[in-house]
């Protein structure tokens, strides 16, 4: 089996390599692309790592024609908060890019295309919990990017060019640099919990929206990208795990890190794009087409982060951030 993955050194990338190792009968050879130069850590048996910008068409291309691979799992993007600080550059990674990668896909006939999309396609005032099939008018240009995405998924999958696949993600939460999304408030009532004893969240404490904690996150979309197309409704579903309130999330960081102090200074921009998106979602199409369901609840993903985050910070690993 022979895997690329497009920006692979994002929040999700290593932790999915991971996961499709792990997974793996016979080990997979995986290409994992990015822009960013990968750490030592990063180098493993059976994995190569390859420069690719998404937004340069002949290199994306090239790089398809080369390892042919038979799956593909287009991570990269520019998410929501810092889209909205440079919506030119957001566009470019999050709309060409993922033409490019679709059209590299058909060019060099992949089996399978994953697109990770998001709730930042829903806008405000739907049903709580929000289903799958619902108007779209996102708030922000990541959001507007990822639903042409799935546009583009569904047309290549029905023209029979590409069979694509893939999942809306909630707020994703790991043991790792996030990647300017606004849901980071969330991790970082974890890593500032541990390393400072206190933080300062941009959001209202009754901020509520889905979350999923990573290791559910990459096993969703190693099972999406094993099923049978013939029991699949559609090409992108909702995947959901727990709905908590900020102060919900600080409650369960405080039952890990006695003493932690977590006060709450909304941040207009960020506050505005929380509050365009759904408080909870509703996977029921995932559940019965594909057989998904998260393991970890709030206090599972607390119980496991909390030494995580305290064994990265002991190496010296940089958790910092543009909040502080």
């Amino acid at each position: 089996m022979r895997i690329l993955l497009t920006g692979a050194g994002g929040q999700i990338g290593r932790d999915l390599i991971n996961e499709l190792l792990r997974r793996s009968k016979e080990p997979p050879s995986i290409v994992a692309t990015d822009l960013r130069t990968p750490d030592a850590a990063d180098e493993q048996e059976h994995v190569r790592w390859s420069r690719l910008d998404v937004t340069n068409e002949a290199a994306t291309r090239a790089i398809f024609a080369d390892f042919k691979p038979d799956i593909v799992f287009h991570l990269a993007a520019i998410l929501s908060a810092r889209g909205e600080k440079d919506p030119v550059t957001a566009y470019a990674v999050n709309q060409t890019g993922t033409w490019n990668v679709l059209e590299a896909s058909y060019a060099a006939r992949v089996k399978r295309l994953v697109f990770t999309s998001s709730i930042a396609v829903y806008g405000p005032g739907l049903p709580d919990p929000t289903p799958d099939a619902v108007p779209l008018q996102p708030a922000t240009i990541y959001g507007v990017t990822k639903v042409s995405g799935e546009l583009l998924c569904d047309y290549y999958t029905r023209r029979g060019w590409v069979d694509c696949v893939g999942v809306r993600f909630p707020g994703l939460i790991s043991a790792s640099l996030p990647g300017g999304g606004s849901s980071d408030y969330a991790l970082f009532m974890y890593v500032d919990g541990v390393r400072y004893g206190a933080y300062e969240a941009f959001c209202r404490a009754d901020t509520r929206i889905p979350l999923m904690y990573m290791p559910d996150g990459v096993r969703a979309l190693a099972e999406i990208s094993e099923a049978p197309r013939h029991k699949l409704r559609r090409c992108i579903y909702n995947v959901a795990a727990f709905s908590p309130r900020a102060d919900e999330i600080a409650a369960s960081v405080a039952r890990a890190v006695p003493g932690v102090r977590i006060t709450y200074v909304p941040e207009p921009v960020r506050q505005g794009i929380l509050d365009s998106w759904p408080k909870a979602l509703d996977d029921t199409m995932a559940r019965e087409d594909w057989g998904w369901k998260a393991r970890y609840d709030l206090d599972g993903m607390t119980d496991d982060l909390v030494p995580r985050v305290r064994e990265l910070l002991a190496r010296g690993v940089d958790l910092s951030h543009s909040n502080r």
